[in-house]
């Protein structure tokens, strides 16, 4: 049994986070990635899947406030802010694509950048809560990220989200580029801190292993929501076998 589950631990805090999309439109320019969207994460992990060019990074960066967007998303039944440091004031944290490290800082100081909005002495005590989470950073502390592998800056990506103690998570493509083993082991680390309390909203394109450890999951085509439903029903529907289950079907054969 992990400490926290031990202790009691939270990390999101007591209230889980449940978010709500309607109708949000979003893209670059005049060009429209995303069509009316509607959508929820509720307490738990939920996963987006879908192909590449479907709009699931442009739906994260939006409700990151990177970039803009029209519609409703209510955070708890609150309006969400506009800007992003408002949006991380008010629990949300993203973990970008390519994990977005500062590599000639040391794992330290980029942790230090997850609690840049918190009090000195509070950004210690989160750092720390993070190491905790996290023991292998802190053999590493020192080091520059990136100088690191793959999977360790990976983990570095959502050791500094969970600074900022989020009551909902996104991740973006957190398997990308890494190796299966280390993508065992970022799954169980993913499944881990949804029992710190933590919402997470889960973007993947590893839909097996994502289902696996996923409550509730959507599928994304061409900016819309083609698909949805509880994740083990999800992983026996013959379109999302067909489409995204096929090839480790195929493997596991």
């Amino acid at each position: 049994m992990m400490w926290w589950r031990e202790q009691g631990f939270r990390l999101g805090g007591s209230a889980q986070a449940h978010l709500k999309v309607q109708g949000l439109s979003a893209g670059y320019g005049p060009f429209l990635v995303l069509r009316d969207l509607r959508l929820e994460a509720r307490p738990g992990l939920t996963v987006i899947l879908g192909p590449n060019g479907a709009g699931k990074t442009t739906l994260l960066k939006a409700l990151a406030g990177l970039i803009p967007m029209r519609g409703i998303v209510t955070l708890d039944g609150e309006d969400l802010p506009e800007k992003t440091h408002e949006i991380v004031r008010a629990g949300i944290a993203l973990v970008a694509e390519g994990r977005q490290l500062f590599p000639q800082m040391t794992v330290t100081e980029n942790l230090e950048l997850g609690g840049w909005l918190v009090p000195k002495a509070e950004r210690s005590q989160r750092i720390e809560d993070a190491y905790r989470l996290f023991p292998k950073l802190r053999e590493r502390s020192q080091q520059l990220a990136g100088t690191m592998s793959g999977g360790e800056q990976q983990m570095v990506a959502v050791a500094r989200a969970m600074v900022s103690t989020p009551r909902l998570l996104m991740l973006d493509e957190p398997s990308l580029g890494l190796a299966p083993l280390v993508v065992k082991e970022i799954f169980r680390t993913i499944d881990s801190l949804r029992a710190t309390g933590v919402t997470i909203l889960l973007v993947e394109q590893n839909a097996r292993a994502a289902l696996d450890v996923a409550d509730y999951g959507y599928v994304l085509e061409m900016g819309e929501i083609a698909l949805e439903g509880d994740a083990a029903d999800l992983a026996k529907d013959s379109r999302v076998i067909d489409t995204y289950l096929g090839a480790a079907r195929q493997k596991s054969a």
